[in-house]
């Protein structure tokens, strides 16, 4: 039984995708987080971000993650979806779902896989502003 699913892409992410992907009757709970595009960056107006990746390393790196939030807690699945490309304000860049027989468990692991894929995937973007643009939280 396949217990990751792990995608980068440049059409429009779906929630439902990765619920439908995690959901199992064993389970107690699935948790989500759905990182969206917001509308500024310290007071700045964003107009959209673009997201580009080296996408070989960083399917290896996201699957890392996923097995070591499988080894780490005690979670049934998990889905880690990323977008690439240019995206506008409310657009959805990234979605992790966990499944767990417990919520406690889905929690931290959804928690855990959004924090390293930021710290170590090899995903950049650029901000657009209506006075310009810069790179942000460059990855190895």
């Amino acid at each position: 039984m396949n217990r990751t699913d792990i995608k980068i892409s440049d059409q429009v992410l779906e929630l439902q995708d990765c619920v439908d992907f995690v959901s199992d009757d064993g389970c107690g709970g699935i948790t989500t987080f759905v990182g969206t595009v917001r509308n500024d960056t310290s007071g700045k107006e964003v107009k959209q971000l673009d997201f580009s990746t080296y996408k070989p390393m960083a399917l290896k790196e996201m699957q890392k993650i996923a097995d070591k939030a499988l080894e780490q807690f005690e979670i049934h699945k998990i889905a880690i979806h990323h977008a690439e490309g240019m995206l506008q304000i409310g657009d959805i860049p990234v979605i992790i779902a966990a499944s767990a027989k417990h919520r406690k468990a889905a929690f931290l692991a959804c928690e855990f896989a959004i924090d390293t894929l930021k710290e170590t995937v090899p995903i950049w973007k650029k901000e657009y502003f209506t006075d310009g643009e810069v790179w942000v939280n460059a990855h190895p």
